[in-house]
This record gives C-alpha cells, structure tokens and sequence, in this order.
C-alpha cells in the first residue's frame, strides 16, 4: 500500500538535500571559476536522492535497497568519469557562450540558468525513486525486468566511455572519428546506456503502484539526453569534423544496430 505522508516527507527532503547539494556545487565552481563542476554533481545529486529515499521511506525494503545501489554504483560511476575527464580543463564551451549571453553577475546568471535548473531536472528524474520508497509490495518479475535493463544500459555506458576514453588517448587518433567498438552501432552509446539506466529504474518503480504514474520522468530524460543537451548538441560540435558525415552515414544516431556497409 501507498503511504503518501511519506511521499511527501521523503520528496521534501530529496529537494531540501538537492538544493544544499547544488548550493555547495555554486560556492565551488566560483571559487573555481568553472561552472562545468555542476557535471560532477549531476550524478551524484541522484545519489543522495536514493540516499534520503531508502532512509526515510517506509516502503518495501529490499526495493529501496536495490534502487539506492543502482543509483549509487550508476552516479558515483559517473561523477568519476566526469571529473576524470574535466581534470586540469578550463571552462565548458557550453556554459561559456550560456554566460556570455547573459547580463549581470555571471555567479548569479549560473545560479539560475544552470544550478537550480539541473536541480530542479535531479529531483524531477528521480521521481519514480522517491514513489517506490513509499510504495508497498509489487510484481517482482516487472523490478526484475527493470534491473536487467538497467544493467544494459550501465553497461553501455561504461564501455562507451571506456572506450572512447582508449581511443582518445592513442596519439595516433588525434582528429579522428571513434568507430570502433560499440561506437560502430550507435554513435552515442553513453547516452543510449544512461537512457536504458532510466528506464530500468523506472521499472522497478512502476512494479509497485503508483510508481507506474512516473513515466515522465525517464521520458524527460531521454529527451535531453537525446534532442537538448545530449546527443544533438554533440552532434553540432562534431559535425565538421573530418570524416563524420560518413560515420553519421554508417552508424545510427541513437538506437544500436550493425552499422550499414560504407
């Protein structure tokens, strides 16, 4: 059965830890100078959401256990990797020409373009997670079905990144376009894992009612990372690379599939 009080309680202090999370993240980036430290948090704002989740809620237990590891191994994974990748890296060309744009103090401008806005997107996503640990017993072969996929799509995106990591750090490949691998049958196989990842956890939600209703939360994640800040946006700072028009030609742009004979 479904206790809303303590919807209501944990979803209160999901969004009260997300915005000290994204206020800690404002002090840091300007003292910085670097609004991009605002990637590192992404991950782990969903994070602490599991956290207070499975702490606070009075749901079944071992559905909020498996969530907040999924969550954990998934957003600790990932804030590694960005901070792996952003390290001794100035400023994002993204938040800077966002900044530049805009009139008045660029820390308040990043305040509210980019740190509440991502805050407001943690706690959004994070929805059907905050539902389920409220929410009774369900059907297990659905939260079964959902952890596989999120398995998938973990997958996906720790290869991809590995991968192209590889690729990036043989000389050799300076200027080329990453083909290989699982890079051969999608062209964003990071952003297809982590849509897979939340759709998983959306399962395993939607096992018990009402954690079905949550469905706009993977599908808002799934639009950005396929037509806003994703996939699109990468594929207009590649697109005069050398050799890309033949690779978007070849290989799909977001599901995978064999890519076809040049």
């Amino acid at each position: 059965m479904f206790d809303g009080s303590n919807f209501v309680a944990v979803s209160g202090l999901s969004l009260l830890a997300v915005l000290v999370l994204m206020a800690v993240t404002a002090v840091v980036g300007a003292r910085q100078g670097r609004v991009s430290v605002v990637d590192t948090t992404w991950g782990l704002g969903f994070v602490v959401v599991a956290l207070v989740a499975a702490l606070v809620g009075d749901g079944t237990g071992w559905r909020r256990l498996a969530l907040v590891l999924v969550v954990a191994v998934w957003g600790l994974r990932l804030a590694w990797h960005v901070t792996r990748r952003n390290a001794g890296k100035g400023e994002d060309p993204r938040y800077e020409e966002m900044l530049a744009k805009e009139e008045g103090n660029p820390t308040w401008v990043a305040i509210r373009k980019v740190y509440l806005v991502q805050g407001a997107a943690v706690w959004f996503v994070s929805l059907p997670i905050q539902v389920s640990a409220a929410a009774g017993p369900g059907i297990t072969a659905v939260a079964v079905v959902g952890l596989l996929l999120w398995a998938v799509g973990l997958g996906f995106e720790a290869v991809g990144d590995a991968q192209l990591r590889a690729f990036k750090a043989d000389s050799s490949n300076k200027g080329k376009v990453m083909d290989r691998g699982l890079w051969s049958w999608t062209r964003h196989p990071n952003y297809f894992g982590d849509s897979c990842v939340w759709w998983g956890i959306y399962l395993v939600s939607a096992s018990a009612w009402p954690g079905a209703l949550t469905v706009l939360s993977p599908v808002v994640m799934t639009y950005f990372l396929v037509f806003a800040t994703g996939a699109r946006l990468l594929e207009k700072h590649m697109g005069e690379r050398p050799g890309y028009a033949d690779y978007r030609q070849r290989t799909s742009y977001f599901l995978p599939r064999p890519p076809r004979k040049a």
